[in-house]
């Protein structure tokens, strides 16, 4: 089962827009050691903005420098055709899970929900669900997120609802599968998730560690010091990981998509 720090890795790409293959290795190569697994192409990765050949390529080299560590591709598609056959194009480059959002309707129900995850398993790659609604308009209750773990193809949860609340009652449920916090800021009100999948990761993957191995009311403070110095819960975050990551040295420009 997954657990652990997860970065959703931003998309380095060169002054032409092309992913550029030494800046994946680089982010990879920094992330590693505090690393259980690798998410590229999800929100952090501009997944949404991103064309078919910058996602590919982007989970391409992730998987060719991930030294074995688990690849978990980011899927982010309007609707349950593109999911599908995005996560099949996933699945042969090779990629140990998809994590998928709802599709991108603010009036969608529930059941419809639901019909777009039985939809994903006949594809035969394992899910994480990511559960949010900055990008599809939507939000998964809990009992449909009951109904699609039971399909027996989800491995873990993205937790990103915004509620400390909601995050508690998955983690206390006998779901049987892992939940992963997606804010910084409620790291210290989730304990007991099995894992972080937060853009901080790409910059500070020794804090969100140690936050998770021990999380204190101390180190949640350290953590939204550091969100705010890289404004990672504002609205363009990825550009000021992108900046950051480009003044470290580890990615070539700070271009975004």
């Amino acid at each position: 089962m997954y657990s652990g720090i997860i970065p959703p890795l931003v998309t380095p790409v060169d002054y032409k827009g092309n992913v550029c293959e030494q800046s994946v290795k680089n982010l990879v190569d920094f992330v590693r050691l505090y690393s259980t697994a690798l998410i590229p192409t999800l929100s952090s990765g501009e997944g949404w903005a991103l064309n078919d050949k910058q996602w590919e390529d982007m989970i391409r080299f992730t998987i060719k420098h991930s030294s074995e560590l688990p690849v978990l591709a980011g899927v982010e598609y309007k609707t349950t055709e593109e999911v599908v056959n995005k996560a099949r194009e996933a699945q042969r480059l090779g990629v140990d899970a998809v994590v998928v959002t709802t599709p991108f309707e603010k009036d969608i129900t529930q059941d419809e929900i639901y019909q777009h995850f039985q939809q994903i398993k006949e594809v035969g790659v394992p899910v994480f669900i990511y559960n949010e609604e900055a990008i599809s308009k939507n939000s998964i209750e809990y009992e449909t997120i009951e109904r699609i773990c039971r399909l027996g193809n989800v491995v873990g949860i993205k937790e990103a609802s915004g509620s400390a609340d909601f995050t508690r009652r998955l983690v206390d449920s006998k779901l049987c599968v892992p939940v992963f916090q997606g804010w910084e800021h409620l790291c210290y009100q989730s304990k007991g998730v099995d894992g972080y999948i937060v853009p901080l990761a790409n910059l500070e993957p020794k804090v969100c560690s140690e936050m998770l191995r021990d999380p204190t009311a101390e180190k949640q403070i350290g953590i939204d010091s550091l969100c705010k110095k890289y404004n990672i819960l504002g609205e363009d975050w990825y550009v000021f990981l992108k900046k950051e990551l480009q003044q470290r040295g580890i990615i070539t420009t700070e271009r975004v998509i």
